[in-house]
């Protein structure tokens, strides 16, 4: 359904908005470029391990961290954020429709994914700052909808 892969690009922003600083950018910049060369991967057809499990898994991770405001390091969090975003990227490159040329297809994951970056970040931004207990609740959320796919009930 996408909603996977909508749900953590949102928390990336939150997450980063909530930290503040160089995170603002740098971490989704991190995800961004990482999903890219996972994208170039999955569309050579190079086998990563674990992509659905670990797409899963960042959709719970990411939600608690913003759920929890967890305070990190910028450098843990751009790992953090770039092991996900391999498994994304990774994704979206072995579902290439067979029409689409490998450029602009990704070129339109990026740009869609920096936007809802930067709606993550926005709302991160402008609520979070002032109402901090609403950005971890959408957090919350996120990691509720990532069990909920998990046990197959979204």
């Amino acid at each position: 359904s996408g909603l996977d892969h909508m749900s953590v690009m949102i928390a990336v922003g939150l997450w980063a908005a909530l930290k503040g600083g160089k995170a603002v950018v740098a971490w989704p910049l991190a995800f961004v470029g990482v999903m890219l060369a996972g994208g170039t991967l999955g569309m050579l057809q190079v086998p990563v391990p674990f992509v659905e499990p670990g797409i899963l898994a960042s959709v719970v991770a990411l939600g608690l961290l913003v759920a929890l405001a967890v305070d990190l390091p910028v450098s843990a969090g751009v790992a953090i954020i770039g092991l996900f975003a391999l498994f994304h990227g990774h994704a979206h490159g072995i579902e290439v429709p067979e029409n689409a040329g490998g450029l602009g297809y990704m070129a339109g994951f990026a740009v869609a994914t920096a936007l809802l970056h930067a709606a993550g970040l926005a709302a991160g931004l402008g609520l979070g700052i002032r109402f901090p207990g609403l950005a971890r609740a959408a957090g919350g959320a996120c990691a509720a909808v990532g069990a909920g796919l998990i046990f197959g009930v979204l």
